[in-house]
């Protein structure tokens, strides 16, 4: 079971880290190999809009995750 704010503390601090934690491991991937492209690419700016992307959909695939197992979907 994942939480929505440890997932997105821990994609601010290491991006993709949250996805990997949520299950997404291809998501997070993702993130860790786009977000230091960002920072070198752009001398660091857009690498902080990366961190905080990446912690907000963290956050976010985590609320839909403890959703869908409050809530489940039943097949007639």
């Amino acid at each position: 079971m994942s939480r929505p704010g440890i997932a997105a503390v821990l994609s601010f601090f290491i991006p993709g880290l949250g996805q990997i934690y949520n299950g997404d491991i291809f998501r997070g991937l993702i993130w860790l190999i786009i977000t230091p492209g960002f920072w070198l690419g752009t001398g660091g700016l857009l690498g902080w809009v990366c961190h905080f992307i990446s912690a907000a959909t963290a956050h976010n695939r985590a609320e839909d995750k403890e959703r869908m197992r409050s809530f489940p979907v039943r097949v007639v």
